[in-house]
């Protein structure tokens, strides 16, 4: 995989690895980093402004010693959403939202098949759907 920047292999930035690869723990995770690495790519984000604000929530992590469990994911999507503010690229309530509908999608959504494989239906599967249009947020009411 190709990446439009360097990565830090040590210090405080440095990504969770396992055997040289990068470690993700759930699907969101994974889906983070290609947002985040899909816009640094764009343009729409400064890679070393993030860096610094990566590490410097890592920083307040660590000075609240015995707060909430150590996730450096989660440093990053905080990191990820002052960028986003401080660009004003979105705002902190459309973050949640979007943040919110990510972790409801089921587990195996993100995997690459083509149509031999199975079949999605829009008309049946609602998730489906809502991952593609603007929807009602009645219909989460069924979701997991």
């Amino acid at each position: 995989m190709s990446l439009p920047v360097r990565l830090d292999e040590d210090g405080a930035a440095a990504p969770p690895r396992d055997n040289g690869e990068l470690a993700f723990g759930a699907p969101w995770e994974s889906r983070l980093f290609g947002l985040t690495m899909t816009m640094v790519e764009a343009g729409r984000l400064d890679w070393e402004a993030f860096r610094q604000r990566l590490i410097g929530r890592i920083a307040d992590w660590e000075r609240q010693a015995g707060g909430e469990p150590w996730n450096y994911w989660q440093r990053w999507r905080e990191a990820l959403e002052d960028s986003l503010e401080a660009a004003e690229l979105v705002a902190a309530p459309e973050i949640e939202e979007l943040a919110r509908r990510l972790a409801e999608r089921p587990h195996g959504h993100d995997h690459h098949h083509d149509d031999r494989d199975h079949h999605h239906d829009d008309r049946h599967d609602d998730r489906h759907h809502d991952d593609h249009h603007h929807h009602d947020d009645r219909h989460d009411e069924h979701h997991p």
